[in-house]
């Protein structure tokens, strides 16, 4: 909160021939606060106390200039705020309070994990839960190519007593394999959705 004026050059200016004007009318007190302020580096400050006295001597005396025409190039002087230290015991308790929320927020968050069930069986049944599904995949394919790839070849040898090009005997075995191909595709597609299916 502010308590004093930074004063201008108007106030030195005016205040330093109010001194000089003056006889011994101007109190003692109040000369020796004014020179204290001229004799100030800048900013000097005029503190409301000694602006309080200055203006009623003003008044009194009937002077032909008021305080506000000193003060016109003057600004309040904001000092600047200091934050007091911290108690250290509420510092203490802050820090036992946030942990004690900390902890009762983890164990909310993992309330339904068991440590024991995934060490003991969680963890290595479902890997191999999972092995055994790639492998059963990896199988399929592996029967799906090995029968395309059958029926390829035994068509292929087996239109050499339809046709004699290779290419007629070509077109023959993509053919019978894109059928073969297809039924295994149909069978497989019947089968995963019958395994889906299941509950």
């Amino acid at each position: 909160m502010a308590s004093s004026f930074v004063v201008g050059d108007q106030f030195r200016n005016k205040v330093t021939e109010l001194l000089q004007k003056t006889d011994a009318s101007l109190p003692q007190r109040l000369r020796l606060e004014l020179e204290e302020i001229l004799e100030k580096p800048e900013p000097a400050t005029l503190s409301f106390s000694t602006a309080r006295k200055l203006k009623t001597y003003l008044q009194d005396t009937g002077h032909p200039f008021y305080l506000h025409e000193l003060l016109e190039d003057s600004s309040l002087h904001l000092p600047e705020f200091v934050k007091p230290p911290r108690n250290p015991e509420l510092v203490a308790r802050l820090e036992r309070i946030k942990n004690k929320l900390a902890n009762e927020e983890y164990n909310r968050i993992t309330r339904n994990v068991n440590t024991q069930e995934i060490t003991r069986s969680g963890t290595l049944a479902d890997f191999g839960r999972q092995v055994r599904s790639v492998k059963a995949v990896v199988v399929t394919i592996f029967n799906f190519l090995v029968t395309v790839v059958a029926a390829f070849a035994c068509s292929y040898m087996g239109s050499q007593y339809l046709f004699t090009e290779t290419t007629a005997r070509v077109i023959s075995a993509v053919i019978a394999a894109s059928v073969v191909g297809l039924a295994e595709l149909y069978v497989l597609v019947r089968t995963m959705e019958g395994e889906l299916g299941e509950p």
